[in-house]
């Protein structure tokens, strides 16, 4: 049921939640400051319409 709640329709091997933290801690982020990065698959984009 949570697949089906996510844009993707599946979770995040943990790898790929390793990856993102990888980013933030090398030189390629030494710019980034004060944001959040939401690895979650498009789990907070809206997958289904309400509207009727």
């Amino acid at each position: 049921m949570l697949r089906e709640r996510i844009a993707l329709r599946r979770i995040a091997e943990p790898s790929e939640i390793a990856s993102c933290c990888l980013f933030l801690a090398s030189n390629e982020a030494s710019f980034i400051t004060g944001a959040v990065l939401i690895a979650d698959g498009g789990g907070r984009a809206p997958t289904q319409s309400w509207a009727v």
